[in-house]
């Protein structure tokens, strides 16, 4: 069983798609963090997140880096949607989000092209939305609450604007855009707190599990 959760950057899909995964008792692969890790990675390395050369470098990252607390940071996050462009870089993570896909007993994904390029054939296919103000807000007050020793305070109206302009990439890209499957369930969580959204998706991916 594959379960593809896919949708807009603060659209709530990371949320959902780990408690699927605990109420499923599966595993769960946030893929944006494997992007972020590559971004991440690129600055590291002083390398320009826009140069197709040095995104594909940084996909040698080390395993250790994904437990670092800087990949949630909205400068890694800006990154991500740098690196995520280039065609190379995404061919070189394939094969990782796929074998975990394909583990036995099932998974959840969440990410950009999981119904589209990674598991098409995936059993339940989510496309979680929201508006841009909704998940600005969302990602301003997730900052504030989380917020890191080495971050400063970003306003709100600066973090609409990174919203905009991370869609814009990501819908926009040449490879694997940002879209909803044909087949996918798409879900809008604007007028949803986490409770609500959560029990809405649960109840779209019974009802699809149960008309396989």
């Amino acid at each position: 069983m594959i379960i593809a959760v896919d949708g807009p950057t603060a659209s709530g899909k990371g949320t959902i798609a780990k408690r699927l995964a605990a109420h499923l008792d599966v595993p769960c692969l946030d893929t944006g963090l494997l992007y972020r890790a590559v971004g991440r990675q690129v600055a590291i390395n002083d390398g320009d997140p826009d140069s197709s050369d040095d995104a594909v470098a940084a996909c040698d990252f080390p395993d250790a880096l994904l437990e670092d607390d800087i990949l949630r940071t909205e400068e890694v996050g800006g990154l991500a949607s740098r690196v995520s462009v280039h065609p190379e870089v995404r061919k070189a993570l394939f094969k990782r989000q796929r074998a975990f896909a394909e583990q036995p007993g099932g998974a959840v994904l969440d990410g950009r092209d999981i119904g589209t390029v990674i598991a098409p054939d995936a059993d339940v296919k989510l496309f979680i939305t929201a508006s841009v103000q909704s998940r600005a807000k969302r990602r301003w007050l997730e900052m504030i609450e989380k917020k890191l020793e080495h971050e400063e305070e970003i306003p709100l109206f600066e973090i609409e604007k990174d919203v905009v302009a991370r869609d814009a990439r990501d819908i926009n890209r040449k490879d694997a855009p940002l879209k909803a499957a044909p087949d996918a369930l798409v879900i809008d969580t604007t007028a949803f707190d986490r409770e609500q959204a959560f029990e809405t998706v649960l109840e779209a991916v019974k009802q699809a599990l149960e008309g396989r």
